[in-house]
């Protein structure tokens, strides 16, 4: 008996260390965008998978896709608008999982302020914090309603998006998350209104994706990670309430009401299936940027993202 209780003893003991290790980048500091990840960690389902996973919020937005294409991480979270033009400059990197399937971004406003529709901020001042895509999102739309992106002028709210139009110092933010921002200035009693971009000429695409190294990454641990938080997103559509209480108790930064109602507006935009890759879409998004010049050509979907659930 004694000569079994050892043997299973090293046996529990090999498992754990046999576990791998996968380093993850956030795109940001954690928030609800990341519940399916937080989920998976705190119920274990990436233990199930024999996953050692390390989560690290950056410094600094613009890391975590650079750090990924110099081999210093398994994946990022990162932006599948960013992607394209990151691709473009000839980083190695592809899209292997969806983490958000619909756009957050939108063209926010003062609720009860003057901009009642697009057309109105003809002469009007729009904060940004990205160049690049945000601005080509605003082109486009502002072009959608009859006006140009030179009838405005940009200003770099650096990060500060909601602050900078609750304080006038501009009168739309291009880059706020509908299920951040907004909350944000509802909380703040100063409410806003989004225009969103897949209704003013946008394609639709995937907000928050996650990207790998093109001759780096390990399949294998990859489709075990998704398949881990693919179990921690229907477990949170299942158990809403309980889920929360999950994320939240991880940091007491979680623990107000501006996350509590970003994560109840975040639930339905969580990829159901993290593995499935909609060609159409990134197809089109391509064309947009190619139209708008930010990409030179048309690039074919497999240069761009793949599906680990083909292979």
């Amino acid at each position: 008996m004694r000569i079994l209780i050892l043997s299973l003893a090293m046996l529990l003991t090999f498992s754990v260390q046999a576990a791998d290790k996968f380093t993850l980048i956030l795109d940001w500091f954690i928030n609800p965008d990341h519940g399916p990840i937080i989920i998976a960690q705190e119920k274990g389902y990436f233990s199930e998978a024999n996953l050692d996973v390390e989560v690290i919020a950056p410094a600094d937005p613009s890391d975590p896709p650079k750090m990924v294409a110099a081999g210093k991480a398994d994946l990022a979270v990162s932006y599948q608008p960013q992607l394209h033009l990151q691709t473009e400059e000839g980083m190695p990197l592809t899209r292997v999982g969806t983490l958000v399937s619909t756009p957050l971004n939108c063209l926010l406003v003062l609720k009860d302020g003057p901009i009642k529709k697009i057309a109105d901020l003809k002469g009007k001042k729009i904060g940004f914090s990205v160049a690049g895509v945000d601005e080509a999102v605003l082109a486009q739309m502002l072009s959608h309603n009859g006006i140009s992106i030179k009838d405005i002028t940009l200003v770099n709210v650096n990060w500060s998006l909601s602050p900078a139009l609750m304080s006038k110092q501009v009168d739309a933010v291009i880059g706020a998350f509908r299920n951040f921002e907004l909350n944000q200035m509802e909380i703040n009693k100063v409410p806003g209104h989004c225009f969103y971009p897949e209704q003013e000429g946008i394609p639709s695409y995937d907000e928050l994706i996650y990207v790998a190294n093109t001759t780096k990454m390990d399949k294998d641990k990859i489709s075990r990670f998704l398949k881990a938080t693919e179990k921690a997103t229907q477990f949170i559509i299942n158990e809403p309430k309980k889920s929360w209480e999950i994320f939240s108790k991880t940091s007491k930064e979680l623990q107000d009401e501006l996350n509590k109602k970003a994560w109840v507006d975040t639930l339905p935009r969580f990829a159901l299936r993290p593995f499935a890759l909609d060609h159409g879409r990134y197809n089109r998004f391509e064309a947009f940027l190619h139209k708008a010049k930010l990409v030179k050509k048309i690039r074919p979907v497999s240069e761009l993202a793949i599906d680990l659930g083909e292979m």
